[in-house]
């Protein structure tokens, strides 16, 4: 069975009571991808990946990678986690012309045809159509959400690129699945302390669907508005530096019983990053059966870091002739040198500042790890825990969870493997909470 086709039964069976889902992976790391790809194969599940239109693009991104090559990349990793390649769903999120909102919309969207061409070329098979954004030119206030009659015509126009470019390449009828919705959280969180996040109105989520119903039909994309199977509509979940607003299922009661009704859509929830496990099952029961998941994964492994270095500290630090790694300081040195992927994401004072830079959810130190000086720190850290001997006595100290592994014999005293544990944790989570692993 193909991975799409295990998709659709999972939100096939989601929909006749069964509470059954799927955690979108939302992040390029690799070791982050491997943890998940590991969970999945002891789940005996698929696993997606997804790559926003920020991380990969037809210009590289900036992973610097295309399409093409993110596949590419996706299938080394799956080899070395030894999954079959076929039990991998890639998905494309936010496709449209986000990135090129300051320019004009037609040469905005322009760029957003070659993009999602190139994602299905790449094999991509799970498209969220999102062209919610304001471009240069286009009238209407800026505080107030664009147009639905503009957002689901340029969806539309999209996905014929997308349709088109299916059958030039690969021949026959599509089989891509599309996510359409305009109610997306701000990628990484909320930036400023709030006080409540509002559910999507059951009306507006209703309207949605309409509207891009009717542009869909207008192109005459019949067969593709079949499989159209997902809306994205907030919740009410999200998260900040320091707070997280859990779902709370009375409150999004209207908007569970619209989608209950409809029998071909299910919806997909983005920022659900640190909801409790109860939360994330309840959300899935909720028919909120894709959870999208990344900042958390990665803190998950920003902490693995952060309690191994503490580790080598107490294990080395006061050895002579011992280089330590200097982790903490190597990524607090090359965050200031290039403060662009943090600095307006982090408002505050200078010590605020320096905080979140390690700590805050948003994780925006996820971006740094490719930097080769922290490369080098990370692989110096690996190296002196690995040979100078890992203590039990400090597992148990500062990784209680993957203390317990070692112990009943799940994973091995190395660097390597208390890392993918620590994320896996997190990808336990969401897998449980998808029924992964007990469902058909």
């Amino acid at each position: 069975m193909t991975a799409t086709r295990e998709f659709l039964n999972l939100m096939k069976n989601n929909k006749a009571g069964k509470a059954t889902g799927l955690y979108s992976v939302c992040s390029a790391h690799p070791d982050v991808i491997k943890a998940c790809m590991l969970q999945a194969k002891d789940d005996g599940s698929i696993v997606l990946i997804e790559s926003t239109s920020n991380q990969v693009d037809q210009f590289g991104g900036y992973t610097g990678m295309v399409p093409a090559e993110f596949v590419n990349y996706v299938k080394g990793l799956a080899q070395e986690s030894e999954l079959p390649f076929e039990k991998v769903l890639l998905g494309g999120d936010h496709l449209g012309p986000n990135a090129w909102q300051g320019e004009p919309a037609e040469e905005a969207m322009a760029k957003a045809r070659d993009l999602i061409a190139a994602y299905v070329k790449a094999g991509y098979k799970k498209i969220h159509l999102d062209a919610s954004m304001f471009c240069a030119d286009d009238k209407g206030e800026r505080h107030k959400p664009l147009a639905d009659e503009i957002v689901s015509s340029r969806a539309a126009e999209l996905c014929s690129v997308a349709e088109k470019t299916f059958t030039e390449s690969f021949g026959g009828e599509s089989d891509i699945i599309y996510i359409i919705g305009t109610e997306v959280p701000i990628p990484g969180g909320a930036q400023e302390e709030e006080e409540t996040v509002t559910p999507t109105p059951a009306l507006n989520a209703k309207n949605t669907i309409t509207v891009t119903k009717a542009a869909f039909e207008a192109r005459g994309l019949h067969s593709a508005w079949k499989r159209v199977i997902g809306l994205v509509v907030q919740p009410g979940v999200e998260f900040g530096d320091d707070q997280v607003f859990h779902y709370d299922s009375k409150a999004a009661a209207d908007l569970s019983a619209m989608i209950e009704g409809n029998p071909q859509f299910v919806y997909e929830a983005h920022s659900t990053d640190y909801q409790s496990e109860t939360g994330l099952t309840q959300l899935v029961k909720d028919h909120y059966c894709i959870l999208k998941v990344g900042p958390w994964l990665t803190f998950a492994y920003r902490e693995a870091l952060f309690a191994l270095e503490s580790m080598e500290i107490e294990l080395l630090g006061h050895q002579r002739g011992v280089k330590l790694s200097g982790l903490k300081a190597t990524l607090e040195k090359v965050m200031q040198e290039n403060p662009g992927y943090w600095k307006k994401y982090y408002p505050g004072t200078a010590e605020q500042q320096h905080f979140k830079r390690k700590y805050s959810f948003s994780d925006r130190s996820r971006y740094y790890w490719p930097n080769k000086e922290l490369q080098a720190s990370v692989a110096l850290l690996k190296k002196n825990l690995n040979e100078g001997g890992i203590s039990l006595s400090l597992l148990s100290q500062y990784m209680p969870n993957q203390y317990t592994a070692v112990q009943e014999g799940q994973i091995k005293l190395s660097a390597e493997e208390l890392i993918i544990s620590r994320i896996r944790d997190v990808a336990g989570v969401y897998a449980r909470a998808c029924g992964l692993g007990t469902c058909c």
